[in-house]
């Protein structure tokens, strides 16, 4: 049986946005090389983050947006996604790096 499992190192960058901006955080990685990223949905459960309309608690949309990317090229693209998610300023989202330690499935 061939062995799929990648020879090269990756990481996976996980990055959480408020509703609407996973496209643009994929498009700036996209525009360092990475081939794509996977948004999920998601649901704020920050203390901070509530809001209440009329005395009805309303929580805020999110998206998750995950991106594998090589090793090497990792923090360049977690620059750009720093600025086009605005992440530099304060409640606009966060973004973490994940060691990966076993990828498959990437040509």
């Amino acid at each position: 049986m061939e062995n799929l499992t990648s020879e090269k190192s990756y990481d996976l960058i996980v990055t959480i946005v408020s509703k609407g901006w996973g496209e643009e955080i994929v498009q700036a990685a996209r525009e360092k090389g990475c081939k794509g990223g996977t948004i999920i949905p998601g649901k704020g459960t920050g203390i901070d983050g509530q809001k209440s309309f009329f005395g009805i608690l309303i929580e805020p949309e999110k998206e998750v947006v995950l991106t594998v990317i090589e090793k090497e090229h990792a923090k360049e693209v977690m620059a750009a996604i720093r600025t086009a998610g605005k992440l530099d300023q304060p409640g606009t989202g966060i973004a973490f790096v994940v060691d990966l330690s076993d990828v498959t499935g990437i040509f």
